[in-house]
């Protein structure tokens, strides 16, 4: 089980966020219809089955409305609800809750889609040794929040931006000049502690990266009979990960390969939001 992500990390993505819905006038339906001294009691539940994710998030949203609502976590991040499961009750204010509701159910189901579709993959190459890994194709403003709700659906982290790991991509090798230059510019720029990895696109440039030692090679778009050659001429010399047509469809054949970790932009960028929702008990 992970621990939330600290608020300092998630305030202001959660301020922006209810500062976008509430606009400049605040809640003006609610302000008209319900009396301030309404009291209430609600269920957030899924109407589907998935993963749970984006629960901190949303408590720390109902609390920037209302510091006096009360939350009660049924169903925590990381936990597999069943359709009608009850993730968390709010009892407080109505009017608080009203305020609240749409910013706390658009980061539960956006996080839990995630989380969700991730354990699919996860689940689909149980039994061999590859990790499931995120990419950089996040939401805007969302990153520490998705790449959190990847790892609660059972995948593995990758780099979270361009500073905390080097990543010579195809663009890098073309203007630095050729595989080999881009690796021993890497090589000379950094400290022991830094990651270095390169993407190939082809068996010929991974021969040319091996004798530099990089950190992990990434093989982009490689067929699998590629695949298989690669994890052989590799022999365990470095990390290997696989990127590039990856679906659900063909997940479990990449893993089979012998790849180390398999990394999806479509974790992210192609997650569906689950289907959640807020009812009064």
């Amino acid at each position: 089980m992970l621990p939330p992500l600290p608020d300092v990390v998630i305030e202001p993505i959660v301020k922006l966020a209810l500062a976008e819905d509430l606009g400049v006038a605040g809640d003006v339906t609610t302000d008209a219809l319900i009396d301030p001294e309404t009291q209430g009691r609600w269920a957030l539940r899924a109407r589907e089955a998935g993963v749970v994710a984006g629960v901190d998030a949303a408590i720390l949203a109902g609390a920037m409305i209302d510091p006096d609502l009360i939350f009660t976590i049924r169903a925590p991040d990381g936990a597999r609800v069943k359709t009608g499961d009850t993730i968390m009750e709010i009892e407080g204010a109505a009017r608080s809750m009203l305020m609240a509701e749409r910013t706390m159910l658009n980061f539960v189901g956006r996080l839990c889609g995630i989380a969700t579709l991730t354990s699919v993959y996860v689940d689909a190459v149980e039994g061999t040794n590859a990790i499931i890994a995120s990419t950089r194709k996040t939401t805007p403003g969302m990153r520490a929040l998705e790449k959190r709700a990847v790892r609660l659906g059972g995948g593995g982290a990758h780099r979270f931006g361009l500073d905390d790991a080097i990543l010579i991509k195809d663009n890098h090798i073309a203007a630095a000049g050729s595989v080999a230059l881009a690796l021993e510019r890497a090589r000379d720029a950094v400290s022991h502690l830094m990651c270095i990895e390169i993407e190939v696109d082809n068996l010929e440039q991974l021969r040319e990266a091996l004798p530099y030692g990089p950190s992990a090679i990434l093989i982009d778009n490689f067929s699998q009979a590629d695949m298989r050659a690669a994890v052989k001429m590799v022999d365990g010399q470095v990390l290997l990960e696989a990127s590039g047509g990856i679906t659900i469809e063909n997940v479990a054949a990449v893993a089979e390969t012998g790849v180390d970790v398999i990394s999806i932009g479509a974790l992210t960028h192609s997650a569906r939001s689950l289907d959640v929702g807020l009812d009064a008990l």
